[in-house]
């Protein structure tokens, strides 16, 4: 993968000789448009080849192949001269571009990306080599295409660690070991609701790709996905990523999914299919619980979502989620609400645990795949620990996770047994009576045994304390309800 990460290197180095570029996040914003316009440049040739008079959305001359490429001189525009057709022809002729509710979303897709976008770089030397460096990805040959998908990824990474609330990239080996364990078939509709850049939109089209022989299974696949994203970039990265896998109506939209109000939904807003990674550790505005009913509302996005996916599943559908460890081992209010309804209205049959340095760098909070359908409620659910690979400590940004560190699990999830180590349970399960009454909504088994203390940064640090002082309180408000009845005047619970 030296393409892409040299790529990614080239553009940052150049970047920060610019006096304009203020930051990761203005860095990201610079390289979402100008890719955008690359990767356009490239489907408007598919476009008018396969179509009749295809004309675009753009006007000629802010073409990219008319302004961004050298010509057969090699002579490009540079310097102020470049910067001034940017500034003041570019954005302001894209922006307003005019949108009709006919126009082909492949067409409209242009103003929304510019809508949001700005040009920071104040230098149009550098400008013209960030393009000279773009301009070197070629889209003709496949296996360029297809290493421009990491070259996403590269810069979804970048964006994620310059971002915040506790939002990261899903590493492509869980996405693919999800999209693989739910068993994708033609004809359904698979939904994220917080879906990033596409990552296991990306992963559900490749399960689904294979099952593709005609014209019409071509239509199913591009009409299986829904993804809705509210960060402007990542937004755009998932569209382009579309455009890139030849899915050229995504519905992928640019909306908060927990601004709705659960018991609005009917069996239209229902998916057979929920693939997602639930932003954690941000907060939503007071106002978002509004949303949600009493019992389930939570202060915790991760919990929200959890909720609009209970919600949004359909009679037999299938999900698979990533929820880090607060969620198990949690028992506020929300949290025991929100298991009590998981258990009693779905079937939570598997439980995966994964090693804390998954997410690594971006975050050392464990995370866990909660793997669940609508077929009515649980009777027992199993519980597996993926243990590190033993040629490595962790995992890391440069060692990340592989498909293949899951290949014990998938042999183990196609003929079930429990694992019993010397140091305790690595695969077990449980009855949902034990799971309910007796461990009380605590789904913190077959958890990892004596791990070397990690060290957070102070945020996760606190979030972690939050969530286990929230634990603890409610622990010591059960037991002191106890006791209160156990008093001469008190009231039996």
């Amino acid at each position: 993968m030296a393409m892409q990460s040299g790529f990614i290197k080239r553009i940052r180095d150049i970047m920060r000789m610019d006096a304009g570029i203020n930051g990761d996040a203005q860095r990201i914003e610079q390289m979402v448009w100008m890719l955008f316009l690359k990767v356009y440049d490239a489907k408007e040739d598919d476009w008018d080849l396969n179509e009749e008079n295809y004309t675009s959305i753009i006007p000629e001359e802010l073409r990219w192949r008319n302004w961004a490429v050298p010509d057969d001189n090699g002579h490009a525009m540079t310097g102020d001269e470049l910067l001034d057709f940017i500034n003041i022809k570019l954005f302001p002729t894209l922006k307003k571009l005019s949108v009709y509710p006919s126009t082909p979303v492949k067409k409209a897709i242009v103003k929304s990306t510019f809508e949001d976008a700005n040009n920071y770089m104040k230098d149009g030397v550098y400008l013209r080599q960030v393009i000279d460096v773009i301009n070197e990805i070629e889209f003709d040959d496949v296996k360029e295409s297809h290493d421009f998908g990491f070259v996403y990824e590269e810069i979804l990474r970048d964006l994620q660690s310059a971002g915040s609330s506790g939002e990261f990239y899903t590493p492509r080996a869980v996405t693919d070991f999800m999209a693989l364990m739910i068993q994708p078939k033609l004809g359904e509709k698979m939904a994220d609701f917080a879906c990033g850049t596409g990552g296991f939109i990306t992963s559900w089209l490749g399960q689904l790709q294979k099952q593709v022989t005609d014209t019409e299974g071509q239509k199913q696949l591009d009409d299986s996905i829904y993804g809705i994203e509210k960060k402007p970039f990542p937004y755009l990265l998932c569209v382009t990523n579309m455009l890139l896998h030849d899915i050229e109506v995504p519905n992928i939209y640019h909306d908060n999914s927990l601004r709705r109000n659960l018991l609005d939904y009917t069996d239209d807003d229902k998916f057979d299919v929920i693939l997602m990674n639930p932003p954690y550790g941000g907060h939503e505005d007071k106002s978002i619980q509004g949303f949600f009913p009493d019992d389930l509302a939570s202060s915790e996005t991760a919990d929200l979502f959890m909720s609009v996916i209970m919600y949004r599943l359909k009679k037999n559908g299938r999900a698979a989620v990533i929820i880090p460890d607060g969620f198990l081992f949690g028992l506020d209010n929300a949290k025991v609400a929100i298991k009590t309804k998981l258990l009693t209205d779905f079937n939570l049959h598997t439980v995966v645990r994964l090693p804390g340095s998954v997410f690594s760098p971006y975050t050392s909070i464990s995370t866990n795949l909660l793997f669940f359908d609508n077929t009515g409620s649980t009777k027992e659910t199993w519980f597996y620990r993926v243990d590190m690979p033993t040629d490595r400590k962790h995992f890391s940004k440069t060692k990340p996770m592989e498909l293949k560190h899951f290949d014990d699990t998938i042999a183990w999830w196609n003929d079930r047994k429990e694992i019993m180590l010397e140091d305790g349970p690595k695969a077990q399960k449980f009855t949902v009576d034990f799971l309910l009454n007796e461990q009380q909504c605590n789904l913190d088994l077959c958890g990892y045994p004596h791990e070397e203390e990690e060290v957070l940064s102070p945020m996760e640090t606190i979030q972690n304390y939050q969530e286990k002082r929230a634990s603890l309180n409610a622990e010591i408000d059960k037991v002191l309800a106890k006791l209160e009845a156990l008093l001469p005047g008190g009231v039996a619970e």
